[in-house]
């Protein structure tokens, strides 16, 4: 399914913008063998021969639109300007999240993040091999990059989770998504910090089942929600998987912070 789809992509961009694209790269859950049917998107650096003009940008925007819509194509483009500094101060680039192409605003995805996975785990299914692409990953702007994100986004969605979560049932059904998505995203980021490397989704439960052995259940039943088996989740376990995101913040802020 992922080369077909990034074949594809490649078909119609090459038809649109010949010459334009000239090295694609397979990151996210495809290149850490964690890719699943259903539930993965295709996440991808995209590699081009000059900065995008206005009509490239049109052109982009129908390439993505003739995209199906599952599993989703994501990416950032990068002219070769831009990829030679790797950078992760949300500079405005195409780039596509959910499907979306979007050309007009700050970018996020590009963070030390992205770089550390595409230089150890990047496939490459155009363009030079990743070796020869000089990726470079500053150990202190991933440091500062994780803790940030773990204090100023996770625990700030989880603070709103709560409130949204006053007055209701503990055993009220929640949506499983929500509920996986906080139990397995923070401890990745907790990882990185420990171990200077990156791991899947389906790796970081039994990851914060080891640094907080009361979540290992919960933690258990995300990774099988997420490998396609039948789990329910409540609001108990919703108000659980956000004190998950405070524990892995508070610890990583105490441990690696200074």
């Amino acid at each position: 399914m992922i080369e077909q789809r990034t074949q594809s992509y490649l078909e119609l961009v090459d038809r649109e913008l010949p010459g334009y694209v000239t090295g694609l790269y397979v990151v996210g859950s495809a290149a850490l063998g964690a890719w699943q049917p259903e539930v993965s998107d295709i996440d991808t650096v995209i590699l081009t021969s000059r900065q995008a003009s206005g009509d490239d940008l049109v052109a982009l925007a129908a390439v993505h639109a003739r995209m199906p819509e599952s599993p989703r194509f994501d990416g950032v483009y990068l002219d070769a300007a831009t990829a030679s500094s790797w950078p992760s101060d949300r500079q405005v680039v195409p780039f596509v999240v959910d499907g979306e192409f979007r050309a007009d605003t700050p970018c996020g995805e590009l963070n030390p993040i992205l770089w550390l996975t595409l230089r150890r785990y990047g496939i490459p299914v155009r363009g030079p091999t990743v070796a020869d692409l000089g990726v470079r990953v500053d150990p202190e702007a991933m440091r500062r990059y994780n803790l940030d994100n773990l204090r100023d986004y996770w625990q700030s969605t989880a603070a709103t989770c709560r409130s949204a979560l006053v007055g209701v049932a503990d055993d009220e059904v929640v949506d499983a998504g929500t509920v996986c998505w906080f139990v397995l995203g923070p401890p990745r980021l907790h990882y990185t910090l420990a171990e200077g490397d990156v791991i899947s989704k389906p790796a970081a439960g039994p990851y914060l089942g080891r640094m907080f052995p009361e979540y290992a259940a919960l933690a258990q039943r995300a990774v099988r929600w997420r490998a396609g088996e039948t789990e329910q989740f409540t609001a108990a376990d919703l108000l659980a998987a956000a004190d998950i995101v405070d524990r892995l913040a508070d610890d990583a802020w105490r441990r690696y912070g200074s």
